[in-house]
This record gives structure tokens, C-alpha cells and sequence, in this order.
């Protein structure tokens, strides 16, 4: 220290008292500094604890107890993750409360949201005629431009309207589908709303006539996609009908109706719970369409049924208002006078009656040698015969002429002579005659002075209708006719439309008639069954896709493991052979039974020979098709698939089966496998 103060010039030795003083002060300045710092700092620990305090509990108050508060000398730090931007500026506003916002550090972060769904892609295509307008919401992806290209492709005079939005999001499942099956929808349809999204298809539309309505329907269910679902409501207007008839007969043959008009559902049930009344049976038909005559229309039918039925005989025909009941002279002429009078005061004001009881039996129009008459025929074969009398050479040239304008140049032979003293109107019947004759496949009109008699086959369900009511048109509703018109389903083109279960009766008929073959050993068709297999691929082009299982049986001869994959490899040889020839066979299976399934006794030749074939059978949707159109039609259910095994001894639970190329066997330890 001496030596320190020695150093200090000008320090004398009477001034160091002073410098102890000074340096006493100023350590006493520095001691007071130091607890005033610490007195300091404990106070704003103190200020923070308490604002942190007071800010937790204020967030806890408000439940934001996701937030968490510390402090950053005079800043208060807020942190934590909030459930979304509006708690997060909750919790900014209640720190606010505490301390000033300048004083807040915002460190909260907010829970990122989920991805948000994508939306339910939808569109609804709408034509009207030539205008069609699509509105909806699309995928991206989903190249509307080309869509549009397609529909307008469709036809040229077609003015498409697009009004699709779109969203960026994938195509969904089964989109592509939906949108080209309702493409097929709006081809077939002049009017229609077709509604489409993912996997499902809705159809509402309208046809020209129950026949194109049907006809329509079938084909698009044909045509839906597998992974679509769709829903088919296509309607057809009720037609006009001009005139309303309406034909009811009794005679030998029993009851029935030639023709039948209603203009309401509940009419044509009142109609024709009259007509089972009176004696008809089986399957009734009845047009529901527009263009009554008269609110009463089914009053008058009812009660004209009724009084038919009553007498027992006769006819009963509607022409609009007009009716004329005929009934033969078997009729007591007390009883006709009795229900004439009755259906008189029965009828409707708007009814106008003729009734006629024919002479009796000796005094009849009978045909004769001399009876002037005109025969119009027309065979299976398409040609048509024209016989018996006409007035003179203008009518004949009318008559042949519209023969071959209907039937062909060709088709028509022309050997009726000349009458000038035939009845008149004789033209006019002649020329009617060839007119009904167009209505059918084949038969026979026969024009006498007071009888129009018609016989034969028709493809048409309402040929009898549509014949009555032309003649009732041409001859008046005095005319006297016969009809004798019978349905073939053969004929009919809607009736002959294909559908699963006729695809599998077409071709068992063809197996019927010549079976599918192979040599000893050999799984190649060749020779005469090459030739059944062109028929069947014929039928099957027609068919569209069906799901049909190709079975190979075999007789009993040999060992069962080489039977079982000799079958198995020609049921692939018949597929492969439709395959090669166009038939669409993607949902064909080939199964190998061998021998589990004789059909003929196996100890004989001729049983062997019968055991040894391809059946074809309809399995999946094909099945379930066939069975409805069945049921609809009330037939009998019928085995469309190979039928069940027989229950085999425990021996023969397993089976050795070698698949086609493979010498491994491969057993199966139930029956039923083989059939599945």
C-alpha cells in the first residue's frame, strides 16, 4: 500500500486519511447499487409473477386452457397451439385485458385443418329433342370439351348447352363408367333427364310407344356397365285412339275379346273383369289410351258385356259412341227383346244401339257356288294369292297394286275375274281385304256381300284390335266380320329381342339337333361341329355379353382323372373356338365334369355317346336375368345350370382333377366342387 501510495505523485502523507474516506464512500455507493439492483430485480419478478398469474387464470376463466403465458421482461409471451384462428385471437384478447398489446408476444400456433372431403361429383344431362344442356359439378380431370364433341357426334342438328362446373379433386370411381353409359341413355332417347354420378346412373325418359319402350329398356340394361347402378324409368305416352273401339264375342270357341279400348287403369279393370264374367279366360289385353268418346265409356262396355253374356251368343262391337250387338238365331227372340230392352235403358245417354238377331238357320248368308266373293292369302312364305270376283279391270289393277306395294312385285299372283254385278262397295272391301291381310304373317280374308271374315297367324299382340277397329271404320258399325287371329311369339320383333334366357334356348336348340364332337383323345373341333360352332357364335354376336358356363362331360370309360382333364381342356376348346369366331366370351367359364353328370346309361353305346357333350349353361347376372324374365312371364322355372351332384359314398370324397397342362393332381374334398 506504502508502496502504491509512493507511486501517486503529489499524494502527500497527511492526505491519506482523505483517500481512505473517499474510498470508503465509494464502496458504500457501490454496495447501494448492488441492492438496489437486486431490490430491482426482485420487484419485477415479482410484477411478472404476478401478471403471468393473472393472465393464466383469466385464460383459464374463458377455458383456454390450451394456452401457456411466461414473460420476457416488461413482454408477456403467449404460446401454444390453438384449436383454430378464433381461439387464438380469444386468447390475444384476454392477455389484452392484463397488459397493453404492445407488451404481448404472439407465439401461438393454430392446429393445421384436416384436408378438406372431396365433393359429390355429380351431372345431369337434360335433351329435349335437338337441345341438350349438362349441368352439374365435375372432376377436373374430366375432359368436358370432349364430352361435349362426343354428344354433338351423336347428331349434327344437336345445340349442346354446358353449363358443368368443375372442382379440382380426382375422378372418382366408376365416373368414366357413369358417363358413357348415360351417353348410350342419351343416344336412344329424344327426351330425356339423365342424372350421373360416381357408379350410378339415373334414366328418365320417353319412348314413342310400349313396344320401342321395352325395347329401349332391355338394351340399356344389356348394355350397363358392371360397376355402375342404374335406374331405368323410361314411359311410353298413352296412344290416341281413333276410333275407340271395342270388340267382344261369344261363340263356340268361347269368350273373348277381338278389341278393347279403356281411357283410364280402373276402366280397363272394370272392363275386363266384365269380360272374365262373361266367360273369357286366359290373358286379357285392353289398350289404356286417349281419345274417349264420352266420361261413361266403361259404364256402356260393362253393361253391353253383360247383356252378351246373358244372351250366350253373339257379337258386341264399339265404334266411338256407336254400338252394334249381333247375335245369331240360336237366340230366343223373347230373350233378345228382354236384354235389348234392358241394355237400352242401361245404356248411357251418349250411346247410340243397332242390334241384330240373324235369320234363322235355313234363310242365312251361306256361301254357294254363286255367292260372289273375294279371298286375299298370304302363305309363311311371303306370297300372296288374290282369288274369286272383282267389278272390273280398274279394280283389279287398285287391288294387285297395293298387293304388291305391300308385299312385293314379286310376292303377289293375281287370278280373280270379273263380276260388273257384285254388290256395291265390292271395291272398298276388296282393297280393305288386302290392307288386313298386311297386318299378318300369314292367312286368309274372305270378302262375301254381308260377311268379312278374317283367319290367321299374327306377330302383333293387338292384331285383332287393330283389324277390328279398321273394319269397324271402313264397313260401319252395321258390318258383320269374323276374326280368327292367333299370336306367334316367332313373329313378333320385341318378343324376339334378345335376352339371356332365349340366347340359351336358341342354342340348345341348335345342340338339340347336332352335337358339338371330337375325336378319341382329341380336344380339337374340327369337321361338322366346327360348323355348330359357327351357328352358336351367330346366335351369341346377336346376344351381346352374357355369363354362360361351357361344360365338357365325358362317359364312364377310363380312368377319372384323365376324363376329368379331358373335359376340363374341351370346354376351353369351345370357348377358344366362340372366341375366334367374334363371340364376346369375356365372362365365359370352361368347367370339366368327366363323368359326374350321365345323362344316358353308361352301359350302353348309344348311353355313352349321349353322356359325351358341351352343354352351355347361364350363371351370375345372365342367370338371375333369365329367372326374372321367367317368372314375369309366368313360365316355370327351368335348370339353366348344370344340375346338383348326387351325394357320393365317403370313398369318393376326394377326386383327383388335373388342370390343363398340369400332370399334378389336385384333389377336391367336396362333391359340390365340381359343380361350382
Amino acid at each position: 500500500m506504502k508502496r502504491f501510495l509512493t507511486l501517486l505523485p503529489g499524494l502527500s502523507k497527511p492526505n491519506l486519511a482523505d483517500y481512505k474516506w473517499h474510498l470508503m464512500t465509494a464502496a458504500a455507493f457501490a454496495v447501494a447499487a448492488v441492492l438496489a439492483f437486486g431490490a430491482a430485480q426482485l420487484s419485477a419478478r415479482v410484477i411478472e409473477n404476478v401478471v403471468v398469474d393473472a393472465t393464466a387464470e383469466a385464460l383459464a376463466a374463458d377455458e383456454l386452457t390450451w394456452a401457456s403465458v411466461e414473460t420476457d421482461g416488461l413482454l408477456l409471451r403467449l404460446s401454444g397451439e390453438a384449436p383454430n384462428e378464433a381461439d387464438r385471437f380469444r386468447a390475444i384478447r384476454v392477455a389484452n385485458q392484463i397488459v397493453s398489446a404492445e407488451r404481448i408476444l404472439d407465439e401461438i400456433t393454430v392446429k393445421p385443418s384436416s384436408d378438406l372431403a372431396a365433393p359429390e361429383f355429380s351431372m345431369e344431362v337434360l335433351r329435349n329433342g335437338l337441345d341438350v344442356q349438362m349441368v352439374g359439378l365435375v372432376p377436373w380431370d374430366f375432359d368436358t370439351d370432349a364430352y361435349v364433341t362426343r354428344i354433338e357426334e351423336m347428331d349434327a342438328e344437336l345445340s349442346v348447352e354446358n353449363l358443368l362446373e368443375v372442382a379440382n379433386y380426382p375422378v372418382p370411381f366408376a365416373w368414366a363408367s357413369a358417363t358413357d353409359f348415360a351417353l348410350l341413355a342419351l343416344n336412344m332417347l329424344d327426351v330425356a333427364k339423365i342424372s350421373v354420378a360416381a357408379g350410378r346412373v339415373d334414366v328418365v325418359g320417353l319412348a314413342g310407344s310400349e313396344e320401342e319402350r321395352d325395347r329401349k329398356r332391355t338394351e340399356l340394361a344389356r348394355e350397363r356397365p358392371r360397376d355402375v347402378i342404374a335406374s331405368l324409368d323410361i314411359s311410353a305416352p298413352r296412344p290416341a285412339i281413333t276410333p275407340f273401339t271395342l270388340r267382344f264375342a261369344i261363340d263356340d270357341e268361347g269368350a273373348r275379346f277381338d278389341a278393347c279400348s279403356a281411357d283410364t287403369e280402373a276402366a280397363r279393370r272394370a272392363i275386363l273383369s266384365a269380360g272374365r264374367a262373361a266367360g273369357a279366360s286366359g290373358r286379357l289385353e285392353c289398350t289404356v289410351g286417349l281419345g274417349s268418346p264420352t266420361p261413361r265409356w266403361e259404364e256402356g262396355v260393362v253393361s253391353a258385356i253383360q247383356t252378351l253374356a246373358s244372351l250366350g251368343a253373339g257379337t258386341v262391337t264399339f265404334s266411338d259412341t256407336d254400338l252394334s250387338l249381333v247375335v245369331p238365331a240360336t237366340v230366343e227372340p223373347e230373350v233378345f227383346d228382354r236384354e235389348v230392352g234392358a241394355l237400352e235403358n242401361a245404356l248411357p245417354d251418349a250411346f247410340s244401339m243397332n242390334a241384330l238377331r240373324l235369320p234363322p238357320t235355313g234363310a242365312q248368308l251361306a256361301e254357294s257356288e254363286e255367292t260372289a266373293y273375294f279371298t286375299a292369302s298370304l302363305s309363311a312364305e311371303g306370297r300372296v294369292t288374290l282369288g274369286g270376283r272383282l267389278t272390273d279391270e280398274r279394280t283389279r289393277d287398285a287391288v294387285q297394286s297395293m298387293a304388291q306395294a305391300n308385299f312385293g312385285p314379286a310376292a303377289v299372283t293375281m287370278s280373280a275375274r270379273l263380276d260388273p254385278d257384285l254388290p256395291g262397295g265390292w271395291p272398298l272391301r276388296a282393297l280393305l281385304a288386302v290392307d288386313v291381310l298386311s297386318v299378318l304373317n300369314s292367312g286368309d280374308v274372305r270378302v262375301q256381300p254381308d260377311l268379312f271374315e278374317v283367319t290367321g297367324v299374327s306377330g302383333m299382340q293387338d292384331a285383332s284390335d287393330q283389324i277390328s277397329r279398321l273394319l269397324a271404320e271402313k264397313l260401319g258399325q252395321n258390318a258383320v266380320f269374323s276374326l280368327d287371329i292367333s299370336y306367334d311369339e316367332a313373329f313378333d320383333p320385341v318378343a324376339q329381342m334378345p335376352t339371356p334366357a332365349r340366347c340359351k334356348d336358341w342354342i340348345d336348340e341348335i345342340l338339340a339337333q347336332r352335337k358339338i364332337t371330337f375325336d378319341a383323345g382329341s380336344t380339337t373341333v374340327t369337321g361338322e361341329s366346327a360348323d355348330v360352332l359357327d351357328e352358336i357364335a351367330e346366335v351369341l354376336r346377336g346376344c351381346g355379353r352374357l355369363s354362360m358356363e361351357v361344360g365338357g362331360h365325358t362317359d364312364s370309360q377310363g380312368r377319372l382323372e384323365t376324363n376329368m382333364r379331358l373335359s376340363q381342356q374341351r370346354a376351353e376348346a369351345v370357348v377358344a373356338g366362340l372366341l375366334a369366331r367374334g363371340a364376346l366370351v369375356s365372362e365365359f367359364e370352361a368347367k370339366g365334369y368327366g363323368p359326374e353328370f350321365p345323362i344316358a346309361d353308361n352301359g350302353t353305346e348309344a348311353g355313352r355317346e349321349a353322356n359325351r357333350r358341351i352343354e352351355f349353361s347361364l350363371i351370375g347376372a345372365s342367370l338371375e336375368a333369365a329367372q326374372a324374365e321367367r317368372a314375369e312371364n309366368g313360365e316355370e322355372p327351368q335348370a339353366d345350370t348344370a344340375p346338383a351332384p348326387e351325394p357320393l359314398d365317403e370313398s369318393e370324397l376326394v377326386i383327383g382333377v388335373s388342370e390343363p397342362g398340369d400332370d399334378t393332381l389336385r384333389p377336391r374334398t367336396r362333391p359340390t366342387d365340381l359343380a361350382e
